[in-house]
C-alpha cells in the first residue's frame, strides 16, 4: 500500500499537469491566439474589391439641402430628389432649380413629360412641373408601404413593400390590376420582400423589371403582370448579391444595362439585361461602415447617381 507520503506526491504532481493543461488552453485560445474557424461567416471578405473590376471613378459630388434623402430620379437631365418634407430639382452640376414643400414624408418620386408622382407611405402625390399639385391617390390598404413608383405611355406603376404586390393605375388614378409575381395561383409565393426596399423602373424600350429582393432576383413582367424572365445572382463573390434582400435600389442605363444599389454590404454594380457582371461602380470602402443603401439614377450620358443618405448627398459616378 502506498503511504501517506508517496499519495501527497501523487496528488502534487497531479495538481501540477492540471495546472498546466489549463494554463496551455488559454494561452492557445486568448483572443489574437485562437486558431481560425474555417467555417466562420468572413464578411471582410464580402467587402474586398479586385481594382480590376472598378470601372467607373468619383468625378463629382454635391451636398444636398435635405436632412434625409429618401428617392430620387432623373428626368432631361434634372434630379428631382426627396427627403425630409421636400421634393427639391437639382441640375446635374448640383444648382438647385426648385423646392417644393410637401404636407407629408416622402418616400420616393417619378417623373414624366406632365406630371411628378411622390408617393407617401399609403399615398401618392401629383403634382405638375411647377410643384402645383394635382390629384392624391388614396385607395391603398393601412398597411401599405409604397416604395416604387415607374411610368411608360400613361401607365403609372407602383410597387408596395408591405403587401409585396405591384400595381398599374392610369395617369389619372385608376387602378388596373396589381399582380403578386406568382407564376400560378397556386405557387407558394411571389415577391419576397423582408424590408421596405422593394424597386421596380423601365427601361427605354418598355420593359417593367421588378426586383424580388428575397430572392436576390430581376424578373421582367409583361404590362399585364405576366412573368416573361429573369436573371438571379448565383455567387457569393462581389458578382453576386448577399444579405437577405438585394437588390434594394436599381435603373437602367441608356441602351439597356442595369445599375444595382445594394444593402448591408453598400456597393453599386452594373449587370447587362441578361444578368451578367460587367462591373463596380462603386465599392464598399466608398461608404460608411453600417450606412444606409443609396437610390440609383443615371442621365443621358450614362453617369450614374448615387443619393447617399449618411453624407446628405449626391455622388457622381462615371465610366473609367
Amino acid at each position: 500500500m502506498m503511504n501517506k507520503k508517496g499519495i501527497y506526491i501523487f496528488l502534487i504532481i497531479l495538481a501540477v499537469i492540471i495546472v498546466a493543461v489549463i494554463a496551455g488552453d488559454f494561452a492557445r485560445n486568448r483572443p489574437g491566439k485562437r486558431p481560425s474557424n474555417p467555417f466562420e461567416y468572413n464578411m471582410g471578405d464580402l467587402k474586398k474589391v479586385d481594382p480590376e473590376q472598378i470601372i467607373y471613378r468619383e468625378t463629382r459630388n454635391f451636398k444636398l439641402k435635405m436632412e434625409e434623402p429618401a428617392g430620387m430620379t432623373i428626368f432631361n437631365d434634372q434630379i428631382y430628389v426627396t427627403g425630409d418634407q421636400l421634393l427639391q430639382v437639382i441640375t446635374t452640376e448640383g444648382r438647385l432649380v426648385r423646392e417644393i414643400s410637401l404636407p407629408f414624408k416622402p418616400l420616393t418620386v417619378e417623373v414624366n413629360t406632365s406630371r411628378i408622382f411622390v408617393s407617401a407611405r399609403e399615398s401618392i402625390h401629383v403634382y405638375d412641373h411647377d410643384g402645383n399639385p394635382l390629384a392624391e391617390w388614396t385607395g391603398f390598404t393601412g398597411n401599405s408601404y409604397l416604395s416604387g413608383i415607374a411610368t411608360y405611355e400613361g401607365n403609372v406603376f407602383i410597387a408596395d413593400a408591405a403587401r409585396r404586390r405591384v400595381y398599374r393605375f392610369t395617369e389619372d388614378g385608376e387602378k388596373e390590376l396589381e399582380f403578386e409575381g406568382k407564376v400560378s395561383d397556386d405557387a407558394l409565393h411571389g415577391f419576397i420582400v423582408p424590408s421596405g426596399c422593394f424597386d421596380l423602373a423601365i427601361n427605354e424600350f418598355g420593359d417593367l423589371w421588378v426586383a424580388n429582393p428575397g430572392k436576390h432576383a430581376l424578373e421582367n413582367y409583361t404590362f399585364n403582370g405576366i412573368l416573361r424572365g429573369y436573371w438571379t445572382s448565383q455567387f457569393s463573390d462581389v458578382k453576386g448579391f448577399t444579405g437577405c434582400c438585394n437588390p434594394a435600389f436599381f435603373t437602367f442605363l441608356p441602351g439597356g444595362n442595369m445599375i444595382t444599389s445594394e444593402k448591408g454590404i453598400l456597393r453599386i454594380k452594373e449587370y447587362k439585361p441578361s444578368g451578367e457582371f460587367v462591373g463596380v461602380v462603386a465599392e464598399p470602402s466608398r461608404f460608411m461602415e453600417d450606412g444606409k443603401v443609396s437610390d440609383v439614377a443615371s442621365d443621358s450620358q450614362g453617369r450614374v447617381y448615387a443619393a447617399d443618405p449618411d453624407k446628405k448627398s449626391i455622388r457622381v459616378f462615371e465610366k473609367i
